[in-house]
C-alpha cells in the first residue's frame, strides 16, 4: 500500500496518473489502429461498430458501479489503517464482479438486436453491429474481473501493476486486429467480427496477468475463499457509492443513443462521421481521464484520514492539471481537426461529419475535464448522487431539445453539436456547485486525528 495522507497532492497526483496515462495512450493507439482497419471495410461497417459500440457505455455503467465502490471503501479503509476491512471489500468485489459478468453476457445478447435496430441507419448496419458484439460481450464480461482487481488496488495508491496490464492487452488487440480483421498472415479476414475477437482474446491475457500478480506479489489485499460469502452489508455500501456513479454511464449510453437515433435520417456516412470523431475524442481525452481517476484515491484516503484541507486540495491540483491539459487539445480541434481523422476515411461526407464535430465540441473540453475531476471527488466523499444528479441535467437539457430540434424544417447535424457544447457546460457548472456543498457537508472535521477515529466494527474486521 501506497500512503496518500501524507507529501505532496500534486505530486501524489502525478505518480499515479502518469503510469495510468501511459496505460491510457497506449489504450489510444488500439483505438486508432482499430478505427484504421474497420474504417477500410466501409461505411456501413463504421457505422455498426460505432453503434455497437455505444453498448461499452452501459457496460461501463456496470463496471463503474463495481469499480468505484471498491476503491472509495478500500481507500476508505486504507486511510483509517484498517486493512481487514480493506480485504473483506477486495474479495467481496470479486463475487459482484462474477455476478455482474453473468448478467452482462445474458442482457447482450438477448437485447442487442433490438436496440441495434432502433438506432442503426439501416438493417445491413444492423448486421455488422451484431458481428460485431458477438464477438465481443466475451471481452466486456471479463472487464468486470479486471475492474475489481484493478480498483483494489488503485484504492491502495498502486496503478503500475494495472499500468503493465493495461499496457500488454492494448499490445496484444494492435497486433490482433488486422490479422483478424483485415487477414494480415492469414488470408482469413473476418472484418468486423475480428475486431470484437481481438478484444475478447486480448481481455483474456490481461485477466491472466492480473490473476498472476495478485497470487504472487500483492499482499495487503487478495483472494480469500472464506469471504466470498456474499455480505449483503459490503454489498450495500458498494452499492450506495457505486450505483449513482453507474448511472451516469447509463445515462452517456442514452445520450449517446439519442445522437445515433437523431442522425439515423442522414444515412450511414453521418454516423460514420459520428463514430470517427467519437473515437478520436476518446483518444484524446485519455490524460484527462488518467488525472480524474488518480483524485478518488488520493482525496479518498484522505477522507478516511479526516483530513479535509487535503481532499480540497486534491480537487483543486486536479482540476487546474486537467484544465491546463485541455487547453492545447481544444486548440488543435478548433485549428486542425482535419489532421486527426483524415487517415481514418477517404469518403469526403464522413470525414466533414468528423471534421466539423470535432471542431465544434472541443469548446466543451476545459468543461469536460471538470466534470471528470468532480466525478472522481464525489467518489472519494462516498456519495456520487450528485454527479448522478449532473449528468442527469445534461441528459434532460440535451435529449428533449435534440429530439424535438431533429423534427424541425431544415434540420442540420451541427445543432446537435452547439447543443451539446452548451449542455456540457451547464453540468460543469452544477458539478463544482454540488461538490462544494458536499465539502460543507461531509468534510466537517478539522485536521487528520487518528486518535478519534472509531473502532473497526466486528463486521468490518
Amino acid at each position: 500500500m501506497r500512503d496518500l495522507t501524507q507529501g505532496s497532492l500534486p505530486g501524489h497526483i502525478v505518480a499515479m496518473a502518469v503510469p495510468m496515462m501511459v496505460g491510457l495512450l497506449v489504450q489510444t493507439l488500439y483505438y486508432m489502429v482499430d478505427l484504421y482497419f474497420v474504417a477500410r471495410l466501409g461505411d456501413t461497417a463504421l457505422a455498426g461498430v460505432s453503434a455497437a459500440g455505444n453498448v461499452f457505455f452501459l457496460v461501463m455503467a456496470l463496471t463503474q458501479v463495481l469499480a468505484v465502490g471498491t476503491v472509495a471503501l478500500v481507500s476508505h479503509a486504507a486511510g483509517a489503517k484498517d486493512q481487514a476491512k480493506a480485504n473483506l471489500v477486495f474479495n467481496q468485489s470479486v463475487v459482484f464482479a462474477a455476478s455482474l459478468a453473468l448478467l452482462t453476457l445474458i442482457g447482450g445478447y438477448g437485447l442487442s438486436h433490438w436496440y441495434l435496430g432502433i438506432v442503426a441507419a439501416d438493417a445491413d448496419t444492423v448486421a455488422a453491429g451484431m458481428s460485431y458484439l458477438y464477438w465481443l460481450l466475451p471481452g466486456m464480461a471479463l472487464q468486470f474481473g479486471l475492474a475489481a482487481m484493478g480498483s483494489a488496488l488503485r484504492g491502495t495508491g498502486i496503478v503500475k501493476p494495472t499500468m503493465v496490464v493495461q499496457l500488454a492487452t492494448v499490445v496484444c488487440n494492435v497486433i490482433l486486429a488486422p490479422v483478424l480483421i483485415a487477414g494480415w498472415g492469414t488470408g482469413v479476414a473476418m472484418g468486423v467480427a475480428g475486431a470484437g475477437l481481438a478484444t475478447t482474446i486480448s481481455m483474456v491475457v490481461g485477466t491472466l496477468m492480473m490473476l498472476a500478480y495478485f497470487r504472487n506479489l500483492e499482499h495487503y489485499v487478495g483472494f480469500d475463499l472464506s469471504l466470498w460469502r456474499p455480505r449483503l452489508a459490503v454489498w450495500r455500501e458498494m452499492l450506495n457509492v457505486g450505483l449513482p456513479a453507474g448511472g451516469e454511464f447509463a445515462l452517456m449510453f442514452i445520450y449517446m443513443a439519442v445522437i445515433f437515433a437523431v442522425i439515423a435520417d442522414f444515412g450511414a456516412h453521418a454516423q460514420a462521421g459520428f463514430g470517427i470523431g467519437m473515437r478520436v475524442m476518446q483518444a484524446i481525452f485519455m490524460p484527462a481521464m488518467a488525472i480524474a481517476f488518480s483524485a478518488p484515491a488520493v482525496a479518498g484516503q484522505n477522507f478516511g484520514a479526516r483530513d479535509g484541507a487535503r481532499v480540497r486540495g486534491t480537487f483543486v491540483a486536479a482540476a487546474l492539471m486537467n484544465t491546463a491539459l485541455m487547453i492545447p487539445i481544444m486548440l488543435l480541434c478548433k485549428l486542425r481537426p482535419e489532421w486527426l481523422v483524415s487517415s481514418f476515411s477517404s469518403d469526403p461526407e464522413v470525414l466533414a461529419v468528423a471534421t466539423v464535430f470535432l471542431s465544434v465540441i472541443s469548446w466543451n473540453f476545459i468543461a469536460s475535464g471538470l466534470v471528470f475531476t468532480c466525478s472522481g471527488m464525489f467518489q472519494a466523499l462516498g456519495n456520487t448522487l450528485p454527479a448522478l444528479l449532473s449528468t442527469a441535467t445534461r441528459m434532460i437539457t440535451f435529449a428533449i431539445p435534440a429530439i424535438w430540434l431533429s423534427h424541425q424544417p431544415g434540420f442540420q447535424i451541427v445543432y446537435v453539436w452547439y447543443l451539446s457544447v452548451a449542455t456540457v457546460t451547464l453540468q460543469a457548472i452544477v458539478s463544482v456547485g454540488l461538490l462544494y456543498w458536499q465539502f460543507g457537508k461531509r468534510l466537517r472535521f478539522d485536521a487528520p486525528a487518528a486518535a478519534s477515529m472509531p473502532e473497526p466494527t466486528p463486521e468490518a474486521a
